[in-house]
């Protein structure tokens, strides 16, 4: 099976054939570093890791390039208002962004290019637009004409007439239309300023992603994305202005992913209704970030609440706990019992990887693939749980697999990157510490359960588990002896 990508462009799912076979060329708008990121930034960040990480799964040789916007109005204000300078504003908050994604354990991308290093590549593309017709000086700006590119709305789909109704032309502005669009800007007085033909100035915030793509993936690309906030008129721009100057088509498959929420209104800066990455990962797992943005499907609104993080830290903790019972298993096996799993439990395990693919394929679901992943762990915990002291040994090398099979799968996702023995005691001294017990409590308790089971003092034992399950400590007893984990 192919995989299937829904393209903004074509408002459709098709399939994806890259223009190089085995290879594939992505661009992603980064952010205009100006400020902490919000979770908002995080989503398009883990969805395109997600998205990079399936397709090399997959065998394609992936080159990612994600830019950084370093000069801006936002970040010329911004520095203004705490009194520094542009250069260190942006180099302020694009450490403070790979921090984040450090945190987040985010892929680097391929390269990471900036506007104000590229400056010349993006004045020879506004020459050869002035050149063919398609961009005009005012001044000592210099914007795109949009009546003479044949076509434009075609991402947004709209007409050119039906955004002329509502366009008006800003006080101090020189554009010919309304709707034509800044490639560069003359410097006021105090702003960071670079040579050109045209005079001192500063490139236009929509030239440069043109500007930078084509010079790390060429004229022609496979997929370029974003948040839908920059379908218009970021996108529609860069595609205006690069096949303007090519004349070749520009991109092949737009993706955007859709817009995280509070209480379904869009949380952005302007709104002031938004948490930063770093206020999150105070209260969260990483990972359990992660599985909150990826239980939904990436075109679709992510309603961002403590109940659903709480949620998603919770489906953390079944996954790492399955692994952990499994990682404690014995070494052997009994090759003479009788195996507890049965003809459906094998074929779930067995089956998982490729029904975890069909839904990858299916536009990236990566909700859909999740389902998958639990379904086999409930299958796990309950071929664990009926296992008697001395375990078949096909039963032990059917969860061998199958938990092999769930992290190779997970980590297309950034999941279960940690050790899960580790995992679950960190977590676990956490919440042994809000509760006020201590670990050495509990061991010393359970030593004193075996023995009394050993003595065959059942009302002492069963005293011991009531005790400690009060206590919100429920004990398992298995074939590795006897384990415990913190309920709430």
């Amino acid at each position: 099976m192919s995989i299937r990508i829904y393209n903004t462009r074509t408002g459709k799912k098709g399939p994806f054939a890259p223009l190089t076979p085995g290879e594939v060329k992505l661009y992603v708008c980064g952010i205009t570093a100006y400020d902490y990121c919000h979770i908002g930034h995080g989503r398009s960040a883990l969805a395109f890791d997600m998205i990079v990480r399936y397709l090399r799964y997959r065998g394609f040789v992936v080159t990612y390039v994600r830019n950084f916007t370093d000069i801006d109005d936002k970040i010329i204000n911004r520095a203004n208002e705490l009194n520094t300078t542009t250069e260190e504003l942006a180099a302020r908050f694009i450490r403070a962004f790979h921090e984040d994604m450090e945190s987040l354990r985010v892929l680097p991308p391929t390269c990471e290019p900036k506007a104000t290093e590229h400056v010349p590549e993006i004045i020879e593309m506004i020459r050869e637009l002035i050149g063919k017709g398609l961009a005009y000086q005012a001044g000592g700006d210099v914007y795109f004409a949009v009546a003479s590119f044949p076509g434009y709305g075609q991402l947004a789909g709209r007409s050119l007439d039906d955004m002329l109704a509502g366009a008006r032309i800003s006080i101090n502005e020189s554009k010919a239309n309304p709707m034509d669009f800044a490639l560069w800007k003359a410097s006021k007085p105090g702003e960071p300023a670079w040579d050109s033909p045209w005079g001192p100035g500063r490139p236009g915030w929509h030239i440069e992603c043109s500007a930078m793509s084509r010079k790390y993936l060429g004229d022609s690309f496979d997929i370029h994305g974003g948040g839908k906030d920059l379908i218009f008129p970021h996108h529609e721009n860069e595609i205006a202005q690069s096949q303007g100057a090519s004349g070749e088509p520009f991109v092949n498959i737009w993706i955007h992913h859709g817009f995280v929420t509070i209480k379904d209104e869009k949380m952005s800066k302007s709104l002031g209704n938004f948490l930063t990455i770093r206020e999150v990962l105070a209260d969260y797992h990483p990972e359990a970030l992660r599985l909150f943005v990826f239980s939904s499907h990436y075109r679709t609104p992510l309603d961002y609440s403590d109940a659903a993080m709480q949620e998603a830290a919770a489906g953390l903790d079944r996954l790492y706990a399955c692994l952990a019972v499994i990682g404690r298993l014995p070494a052997g096996g009994n090759d003479q019992a009788v195996a507890v799993a049965t003809a459906k439990d094998i074929r779930t395990l067995d089956t998982l990887a490729d029904r975890f693919q069909q839904s990858m394929d299916n536009d990236f679901n990566t909700a859909q693939a999740l389902g998958h992943l639990f379904d086999a762990v409930k299958t796990m915990n309950k071929i664990q749980s009926a296992m008697p002291e001395a375990p078949a040994a096909a039963d032990l090398a059917l969860l061998r697999q199958g938990a092999k099979t769930l992290l190779e799968l997970a980590e297309i996702m950034g999941l279960l990157a940690e050790e899960p023995a580790v995992y679950i005691e960190t977590k676990q001294n956490a919440l042994l510490k809000g509760l006020g017990i201590d670990r050495a409590t509990i061991e010393s308790m359970i030593r004193e359960r075996v023995a009394a089971r050993q003595q065959k003092d059942w009302a002492r034992s069963d005293a011991i588990r009531d005790q400690l399950l009060a206590a919100h400590i429920e004990l398992k007893d298995g074939p590795d002896g006897t384990t415990w984990q913190v309920r709430r």
